[in-house]
This record gives C-alpha cells, structure tokens and sequence, in this order.
C-alpha cells in the first residue's frame, strides 16, 4: 500500500492535467488561414531570415496578412512566386534576382598582415582585435563567418577572402548582415561589373597595406563612355543603371580590381 498510493496519486495527477490541457487546447485554439500553409509549402525552408521575419512560416503569414509582398522571400523562383500569387489572387510579379559579392581581392598572397590570430577562428572575433589581422582596415579577414551564416551554401572561402556563387546566391542578405567588415554587398544579379575593393585609403597608403587595393587612380574613371564609374573617397564606385558591361574599366584597371561579373 506504501508504494500504490503514490502510483495511484500520480496517475490521477496525470490524468487531471490531460484533461485541463486537452480543454485549454480547445478553448484557446486560434484557427490559421489554409493559405499559410500552402504558401510555406512554396518557400525554400531555409529560415534565414532574408524576408525580414522569423522563419519561412512567418513569412507567409505575413504574406497572407497583407504585411508582406507575394515575393518576400528572396529565395523563391519565379515559379513558385507566380503560385504564391495565385494563391494570394493578385498579379504575378518579375522581380530582378540579387546576388552578393565580395568587395575585396586582398587574398593571402596580396594583403599584409598585422598579426597571426591563434584563438577563436571567426571573423566577429578577429575584427574584435585592433580591427582585423589585415593590415587593410577595409579588408576581408576570410575566417568564414559568412559561410555559416548562408543556408544556400553559396558562399565559400578561398585564399583568405570569401566568394559567393552566383548560381546558388538567392541575394537574401544574410552574409552581409554577418560580416563584421561590411565588405559584402548584395547587388541586381545583371550588373556586369563589380569593383573587388572596398578601401577608402589614399593609394601610397594603399599599395602598403595591401598589393590588390583599388588606388583611386581614376584611369577608370576617364575610360567609361557612359560615365557610369566615379572615384569617391579613393575607391572606384559604378553605378549599376549606366554600366554598358563593355569591359573597357576592367582591361584599364592598373590594379586588376574590376572584375567583371561570372
């Protein structure tokens, strides 16, 4: 009797507390649109946040509220856009797919270095000391923080400083958001020409930091017709809506930090 009681006592505990859980879930149960499911169903699942929300599912609650646009999700085709519009009974809309790129060439071989860093192989915690081991303030310290963050596996590093391919780049944003350097810009996926630097320096300060540092030399400046390429700040800047993608900056660039786009 010493031991059947207690049983006895906590299975009518249990019992009781199934009851008051199993009337709970009836009385506070908060019925959801069927559309939300079926839209969740259309996004990539990957939950990064790109949107602005949460996760996926948050995402299309949003859309199904109204909060957010038929093609909030960065990571959606234009198939699954065009379904979720359907479901949604509005227009289907062409969106212009971004992609992030990486706005240094400053690799192993062609950056200086400060100091070797034997601790915590993160980006975050590198930069936390004197700004980074590069001597370039600008620089991409290449410890790969970006390459967690992205849940499309596009981004990777190579020769210290990360890359993003194009092909598996949704432009969600989420690398840019990580990267303690800010060297990660999303840009239209169609903007044939990017400039690999992101350095402010004067160009004698530059070529001592860092051998693939843009110098603000202006040569390209002089050689775009279309006057799409202005030096700011000591550092080539294009503007998207007037580049032609003729490729006449990139043959010009002393430094080869012009890239044309893969």
């Amino acid at each position: 009797m010493t031991i059947l009681i207690p049983i006895l006592a906590f299975g009518i505990i249990g019992l009781v507390m199934g009851i008051v859980l199993a009337v709970a879930s009836k009385l506070f149960y908060i019925e959801t649109d069927p559309r939300e499911e079926q839209i969740a169903e259309l996004l990539p699942g990957a939950n990064c946040g790109g949107c602005g929300y949460a996760g996926c599912s948050a995402c299309a609650a949003a859309i199904v509220k109204g909060e957010a646009k038929v093609d909030a999700c960065p990571g959606c085709n234009k198939e699954n856009i065009a379904k979720i519009a359907e479901i949604m009974g509005v227009a289907a809309v062409e969106r212009e797919p971004n992609v992030a790129r990486v706005k240094c060439s400053g690799t192993i071989d062609k950056a200086n270095y400060k100091y070797y860093f034997d601790g915590s192989k993160t980006c975050k915690d590198v930069a936390a000391l004197q700004g980074g081991d590069k001597m370039c303030a600008y620089a991409c310290l290449g410890y790969g923080d970006c390459v967690k963050a992205c849940n499309f596996n596009a981004m990777s590093v190579e020769n210290g400083v990360a890359r993003a391919n194009e092909e598996l780049c949704v432009g969600c944003g989420v690398c840019a958001t990580v990267c303690p350097k800010q060297v990660i810009e999303i840009l239209p996926k169609s903007s044939p020409v990017t400039v690999l630097c992101n350095s402010k320096d004067k160009g004698a300060q530059m070529k001592a930091l860092c051998s693939a540092g843009c110098i603000g030399c202006k040569i390209c400046e002089k050689t775009c017709e279309a006057g799409a390429i202005k030096v700011e700040d000591n550092l080539a800047k294009i503007d998207v809506t007037l580049c032609t993608g003729c490729g006449a900056c990139v043959e010009k660039c002393p430094k080869k930090v012009i890239s044309m786009a893969q």
